[in-house]
């Protein structure tokens, strides 16, 4: 089991010789540069004398693997040296990692939650990833990663992130519903509540009140337990609540834990089953913010079907009505800014991963609907319900 929760003073060690001094940086990031490097950009070229110099991309080595749990489902914890190009993170977003798997002629991303505290330029941070059977990426790095071991990354991403500078303190109280994996993000909050707040009696403090109710399939599946035994036990303002195994969210609990849960800012992160229950507790309360991780199956299109069904956006729980169009004009539609490129299907910039569902290929009409496949959404379209990892 893991207690990290010395972690975050350890973690804010910056890009050692991966910065490049400033003038440089400047000459390499011109466009003078970077048309001469065309057509594979100046990144290209670094790359191949040192893996962690770069201009625009966002590499990271991989500092050690940490075994969380073990079991059919293990988790682990890597710890990542980025490149200076590394811009930070707010607690609870998450980042897509680019693994070259061995054996395998092509980069497999993937989306995961970071789960150590708030990060500045170039520092380093962690993922706290659970292996799949039907995960290649997670059980990868998982089960075979190495320490010194580089990975792509993108900048990080998402807003399911705290609203309050977790500096001030204050009398509101906040709530975080998490269940399985969804737990990482909430973590990344609390310990940035924790290392930000304020020291009473030596003790680290959250400066608010904090309930934090998670449900696990059992105490040995439970990720971080050492660090949330500790948190528990401790004057920091913060209420910690385990659940295993038959124990289910009840609107009762709840309510009995926070009487005003529907006025309080809360966090859920879980299964569809955990979502759904919580969702209905809440009615609709603008308070509740939300993120998913494991869509329930989406039906697909049949044959000869005119194509009708839903686009959802599982990380940012929004949902849209497949009309036809590519997936990312229907996200960029939706309020949302995937990254891309070309918009052409060449650069693979706006590459995301279809978790469940059918899409077509605008350019071939190709329909797949293969689980957990990776799909360019400036070219592809869903042919009925689909998921996207976005």
């Amino acid at each position: 089991m893991s207690a990290l929760i010395s972690e975050p003073a350890a973690l804010p060690t910056r890009a050692v010789g991966a910065r490049i001094a400033s003038p440089l940086g400047l000459l390499l990031r011109s466009r003078l540069v970077g048309a001469l490097a065309s057509p594979h950009g100046v990144d290209r070229y670094l790359e191949r004398f040192n893996p962690m110099w770069a201009a625009h991309d966002v590499r990271a080595r991989i500092v050690s693997v940490h075994r969380e749990t073990d079991g059919d489902a293990p988790v682990a914890t890597l710890t990542l040296q980025p490149t200076s190009t590394w811009r930070g993170h707010q607690a609870g977003q998450h980042v897509l990692v680019g693994v070259e798997i061995p054996g395998v002629a092509k980069r497999y991303t993937r989306a995961f939650s970071i789960s150590s505290a708030a990060s500045g330029k170039g520092e380093r941070f962690t993922l706290t990833i659970r292996a799949h059977d039907e995960g290649q990426v997670s059980s990868y790095l998982v089960r075979e990663a190495q320490a010194g071991q580089v990975l792509h990354l993108s900048q990080a991403q998402g807003e399911f992130t705290l609203v309050e500078s977790p500096a001030t303190p204050t009398i509101s109280r906040l709530v975080f519903i998490t269940g399985g994996s969804g737990i990482t993000p909430a973590m990344s909050m609390i310990r940035t509540l924790l290392r930000d707040g304020y020291q009473r009696n030596g003790v680290a403090h959250a400066g608010r009140k904090v309930t934090f109710l998670h449900f696990a399939r059992s105490a040995e599946d439970q990720i971080f337990a050492d660090e949330l035994a500790e948190i528990a036990a401790a004057d920091n303002g913060i209420d910690v609540h385990l659940r295993y195994g038959d124990q289910v969210f009840s609107e009762f609990e709840l309510r009995r834990l926070v009487a005003d849960y529907k006025d309080t800012d809360t966090w859920l992160c879980g299964p569809p089953g955990l979502v759904e229950l919580v969702k209905a507790a809440y009615d609709e309360s603008p308070r509740l913010r939300m993120e998913f991780f494991k869509p329930s199956v989406a039906r697909a299109a049949r044959p000869g079907e005119e194509i009708e069904g839903d686009i959802a956006f599982t990380r940012s729980g929004k949902t849209v009505a497949a009309s036809g169009a590519s997936i990312l004009e229907q996200a960029e539609q939706a309020g949302l800014t995937p990254e891309f490129g070309c918009r052409m299907g060449i650069c693979f910039s706006c590459t995301r991963t279809k978790t469940a569902g059918t899409v077509r290929n605008i350019l071939t009409g190709e329909e797949s609907a293969v689980p957990d496949e990776e799909v360019r959404i400036c070219v592809t379209a869903a042919a009925g319900d689909c998921h996207i990892d976005l």
